[in-house]
């Protein structure tokens, strides 16, 4: 009887643990995840953006690029642009899905988010057609102290849309939309929601202990979740990169960290950062679904020459309801 029970004990904690995380082995880069019927398709940075489909989240097949061609104005705001499309996001909302993404020059704030639309995300549905709507924001060198990337929108308790988004410079930002989802809202409202001071003895091209990016903000209760990643990135084993979360009742903030200290004035709880097996670990997205709550991000695999691949896992919370793995 006892070592049955141990056996029925083990086979919990295995339950247990496949609940809340998710073994995978696909390459991909700052994902962002959505599920249409009984399918999940999770989109990231790659050639047209990379798509990936599942029926288990655990098993992905690979989907058609979102762009065969770089969108006809991106040359305009960067270059000679090659369409390597970084940092989507993909919402559901007045019947159509909407895909922000991300054009930029690598470490300059020459950059600009625009969004797609479509009517389902099914590739085999003879109405899947990604129809581009062009730039929502646009940053400029030596015009703008932020940089249009990382988008991510968020609906407030008045259903109104904000785009979150940013990286280094002068921190994230948010800004109103109009209900078009695709323009700034007018008057003009934007917020500062997380920044960190920057040490002046570092060189112009180390952003050192100021690099933050990739704001993803995550209503639950009574409160809107922040969750951010903190230095650096994209840089094999000498990758930084770390989560880190602060919270407010109110999406434009001020978002504070368990200590009360303001993200605006260098905040953060630590959430998740890197070990001997995976370093680099953030660019999260946060969702529900089946009525559990899901971290979604990259890491790179110490054993695969810092391969970044997708983890998965479910979120918890405490009593005090903050969030950990």
């Amino acid at each position: 009887m006892f070592q049955k029970n141990i056996k029925n004990a083990f086979f919990v904690l295995m339950m247990m643990a496949a609940a809340v995380s998710f073994a995978q082995d696909i390459t991909v880069h700052d994902p962002v995840m959505i599920k249409q019927k009984d399918t999940y398709y999770l989109y990231c940075t790659g050639e047209g953006i990379s798509v990936f489909s599942s029926k288990d989240l655990k098993n992905w097949n690979k989907e058609p690029q979102i762009f065969k061609e770089k969108p006809v104005w991106v040359d305009a705001v960067v270059p000679d642009f090659k369409n390597h499309i970084w940092a989507p996001d993909i919402s559901f909302h007045n019947n159509k899905y909407y895909l922000y993404y991300s054009v930029s020059a690598f470490a300059k704030n020459t950059s600009a988010i625009g969004v797609t639309t479509n009517t389902t995300l099914d590739p085999k549905d003879p109405a899947y057609k990604w129809v581009d709507q062009g730039i929502v924001i646009q940053s400029i060198p030596n015009r703008d102290l932020w940089n249009a990337i990382d988008p991510n929108l968020i609906f407030d308790e008045n259903n109104t849309p904000w785009l979150a988004f940013g990286s280094f410079w002068e921190g994230l930002k948010l800004v109103k939309l109009n209900p078009d989802l695709k323009s700034i809202a007018q008057p003009q409202e934007w917020h500062t929601i997380a920044k960190r001071k920057r040490t002046f003895e570092l060189a112009d091209t180390d952003p050192g202990d100021a690099a933050l990016e990739a704001p993803f903000i995550f209503k639950k209760n009574e409160y809107y979740y922040l969750f951010i990643s903190w230095d650096l990135c994209c840089r094999g084993k000498d990758s930084t990169y770390k989560m880190m979360i602060g919270r407010s009742k109110n999406i434009t903030g001020p978002y504070l960290d368990k200590d009360g200290k303001s993200l605006n004035e260098g905040g953060g709880t630590l959430l998740a950062k890197g070990d001997e097996n995976f370093f680099g670990v953030g660019h999260n997205s946060t969702y529900t679904f089946e009525g559990k709550d899901y971290l979604v991000y990259h890491a790179y695999n110490a054993k695969q020459n810092g391969r970044p691949i997708l983890q998965i896992k479910q979120l918890q919370w405490d009593n005090d309801l903050w969030p950990h793995l």
